[in-house]
């Protein structure tokens, strides 16, 4: 048979599998770092004006809520996501608050227990998945391991920001200026010595925490502690709007969709049918 008689070679290419979370960008970090403070002014708010079970059961609910939508929808939903991740801020906060306020465990306990926690998780996230990259995140096992750790660095970064704010007596604003260089460190280390990318990005995710926290505890609370006095339910509006700006934004722009996971719904019957090699 010769050349001219032979048929083009059909190449398929498999569509990847819808992503469950974002591009990582600039918008993702202040949107993270809002968020994490505005879950602290609101679960604070809940706790003072509902008292402890009630506060529990309303961020319960809001919790499950945020998850069953959240894993309902089959590939990344800007809104979906960050109503999530408002929900697990508020419910990291109970956690971590609940632990110190309710059971009478110290800080620097509460620290140590969560950075145990989030240590687990990751150990099983690996041993089971062989990766603990987000951009991995397209199957219901991986996304429970993901939201897993999301929770724990929540509770650990609130913790960790009470402690350095009230136990080590650096006061809130000075915590917050100490968690912005620590942050700076995997962003730096990263780009300019190599770090591990996903190593980078989970030490500048946990360290969101403590930082929005700090930054939102030193706006509400008291002048007597140090704070600015706005108010708890104050400091949860102010921060909720920028949130809901940003959120819209990365909605109509669709600069946090990975263009492959976008790809591999709407463009995977075209690429299908054949591309001559």
């Amino acid at each position: 048979m010769t050349s001219e008689n032979v048929a083009p070679r059909v190449r398929v290419q498999i569509p990847q599998a819808a992503i469950k979370v974002p591009q990582i960008t600039a918008w993702f970090w202040l949107a993270k770092v809002l968020s994490t403070g505005q879950g602290e002014a609101t679960s604070d708010f809940l706790y003072q004006h509902y008292g402890t079970v009630r506060a529990g059961a309303v961020g319960a609910v809001l919790l499950i809520v945020a998850l069953v939508i959240q894993f309902s929808v089959k590939r990344y939903r800007t809104w979906a996501y960050w109503f999530a991740v408002a929900a697990v801020s508020v419910t990291g906060t109970m956690a971590a608050d609940g632990l110190h306020v309710v059971v009478g465990l110290p800080y620097w306990q509460t620290t140590l227990l969560y950075a145990f926690c989030v240590a687990v998780i990751f150990v099983a996230w690996y041993l089971t998945e062989g990766t603990l990259s987000i951009h991995s995140i397209s199957t219901w096992r991986r996304e429970v391991f993901y939201w897993l750790t999301v929770g724990a660095t929540f509770a650990l970064g609130t913790a960790l920001g009470d402690l350095t704010a009230t136990t080590l007596k650096l006061g809130y604003f000075k915590s917050a200026v100490l968690f912005f260089v620590i942050i700076l460190i995997p962003l730096v280390a990263h780009w300019r010595f190599r770090m591990n990318a996903v190593f980078a990005f989970w030490f500048a995710y946990t360290i969101t925490r403590p930082l929005g926290a700090s930054i939102a505890d030193w706006l509400g609370v008291p002048h007597s502690l140090g704070g600015l006095d706005w108010g708890r339910l104050k400091v949860a509006i102010v921060l909720l709007i920028p949130i809901i700006f940003i959120v819209a934004y990365m909605a109509i722009s669709g600069i946090d969709r990975s263009a492959e996971g976008e790809a591999g719904s709407s463009q995977a019957p075209a690429r299908a049918r054949h591309r001559a090699a």
